[in-house]
């Protein structure tokens, strides 16, 4: 994509935005001017030595209007640090609907493992992943007569987490106090489970997120959950980025058009220590800010638009990305894209062909977002000494890395616009099943926890998606007993076809089985909609 701040003149100048600053921010990592660069534009070079030296840098086109985004340094110096606690938030685990009501879930925020499941009343509960025993996972345990029983050595746990049954322990011994998991306050709300993290401090039901717009009368949405092999924190950026959507998704949808990538106009009306919020629009269209965004704290992000019908009723859109942190360099997104008007098209097509539409275009930004994680953790430095910010297409982004800085220090480690803490432990290094183990896993797969040696390849759209959808996972064995049923059918016709005399018959029997080939094939073409890859057409073999 054209870059036009690359090949405009540079000009050095004592009153204009400086590009980068440096700072000394309390309690976290120093950066001092960088040594080397791998960049080889003598113009970048010169940005960046200007900015370390102090001396104020202008990027302008040909015209002079400045296209990055600069702080200057007294907007840099009036940024703060707030008090935060990561913990001390509601994380969204799962859409309600998903929830397995045979089985326990193991899921993570952060590095923290946690176990969802519903108890025999139907009630969610949420423990840490771990039995107090031997250290075994709980979600790789079962559930009996409403207790989640740990599959090492039978340990059952109620839903305070107190165990109940030890079946080790001798009939006149007493069930030791100490025998118990931490748990999690769990909510359910508007379709969504969330959970509070801090197991010291109560729960604050004024930080459970509400959408007004998902509450009003009418509003239809279509909802999915994927598992992403990125950062949190690259999957907001992402998400909040309207400009790469005629490019990265061009065509994928009836919106996307690749000669529809524009300049864009952005009016910030709100930042508060929990977030900012704003207007955005195309500047061909006037710059009217018809889309409204807002991020807050801990990973929600919405996109809501108001429009008027034809008969003056005014209705209303919603994009709501509820991202969780699974770990570094992994994510967790429940989408919902809601409307309280629905276009026929919604209306006819079912909900599996909107799934496998969304798996599409997360799979257009995954080479690029997994290598920009893989960039981060490699550079280690903030995002400013990274990051080429346009007016016209970041402001968001940059918004949300000055967030970072405001509340970085609160998180088990983040990368900012000007500071970073990094992981203080390394990664969990996952592998995923290859060869015949993958297909039998693919085929097979477990409902639950998964150990993390072993851990599902998150580049796989069946492991991403599917096995997190219930909706998908039915339609899919529906697919395969019909393709097997018609497959078979076929065969069986044109055994009868052969072994008849009259030519009308086999005629008959040859059409027929025909038809059945092709509802077969067709069955396994929706199969493959819903499991393989996208793979844009000048990468494929």
């Amino acid at each position: 994509m054209a870059a036009p701040f690359l090949s405009s003149p540079l000009q050095i100048t004592s009153t204009s935005p400086i590009l980068f600053t440096k700072v000394t921010p309390t309690n976290q990592i120093q950066f001092n001017q960088r040594t080397t660069s791998t960049c080889t534009s003598n113009k970048l070079r010169l940005l960046r030595r200007c900015a370390a030296a102090g001396t104020a840098v202008t990027d302008q086109t040909e015209g002079g209007e400045e296209v990055l985004i600069n702080p200057t340094p007294e907007e840099e110096k009036r940024e703060e640090v707030v008090d935060y606690d990561w913990t001390e938030e509601w994380y969204p685990l799962y859409l309600t609907r998903d929830v397995p009501d045979d089985s326990p879930l193991g899921l993570t925020v952060f590095d923290r493992q946690i176990v969802l499941y519903r108890d025999g009343e139907g009630t969610l509960r949420c423990y840490e992943d771990r039995c107090p025993h031997r250290l075994a996972k709980l979600s790789e345990g079962q559930l009996i007569d409403g207790r989640l029983e740990c599959l090492y050595h039978g340990w059952q746990f109620e839903g305070n987490g107190k165990c109940v049954k030890i079946p080790q322990l001798p009939a006149s011994a007493k069930i030791p106090k100490v025998a118990c998991v931490k748990t999690y306050e769990v909510k359910d709300s508007q379709g969504v489970v969330w959970v509070w993290m801090s197991t010291k401090t109560p729960p604050d039901p004024e930080k459970l997120p509400w959408f007004e717009n998902f509450a009003r009368p009418g509003f239809y949405d279509i909802s999915g959950v994927h598992e992403l092999p990125y950062d949190h924190s690259i999957l907001l950026e992402n998400l909040m980025d309207p400009a790469h959507v005629p490019i990265s998704h061009d065509r994928t949808d009836f919106t996307a058009k690749r000669e529809d990538a524009q300049p864009l106009v952005f009016e910030v009306t709100e930042r508060t220590n929990r977030g900012f919020a704003g207007t955005w629009g195309r500047e061909k269209e006037g710059g009217k800010g018809s889309n409204l965004l807002r991020f807050s704290a801990p990973c929600v992000l919405q996109n809501n638009r108001e429009f008027e019908g034809k008969d003056g009723v005014k209705n209303y859109f919603s994009g709501l990305f509820l991202c969780r942190p699974t770990g570094q360099g992994k994510s967790m997104l429940i989408v919902r894209f809601g409307v309280t008007k629905r276009s026929p098209l919604v209306q006819v097509l079912p909900l599996w062909f909107w799934h496998q539409n969304a798996c599409k275009v997360f799979e257009q930004d995954m080479g690029f977002l997994s290598s920009q994680n893989e960039v981060l953790m490699k550079e280690k430095v903030p995002t400013k000494e990274l990051y080429l910010n346009l007016k016209s297409s970041d402001t968001w982004v940059a918004e949300y890395r000055k967030w970072m800085d405001k509340v970085g220090h609160g998180m088990p480690y983040h990368f900012g616009h000007r500071t970073i803490s990094l992981p203080k432990v390394p990664p969990v290094v996952e592998h995923a099943p290859a060869g015949l183990i993958a297909g039998l896993s693919a085929s097979y797969p477990a409902k639950g926890g998964i150990g993390t040696m072993q851990a599902p390849n998150l580049a796989n759209r069946y492991f991403r998606h599917v096995i997190h959808c219930r909706s998908c996972s039915k339609v899919i064995k529906s697919f395969e007993l019909w393709k097997n049923i018609l497959f078979g059918t076929a065969v069986a016709l044109t055994a009868l076809a052969i072994l008849v005399v009259s030519r009308q018959w086999k005629a008959v029997l040859l059409g027929s089985a025909t038809l059945c080939s092709a509802a077969a094939y067709a069955c396994l073409r929706a199969i493959q909609m819903n499991t393989n890859n996208f793979i844009r057409t000048h990468r494929r073999l």
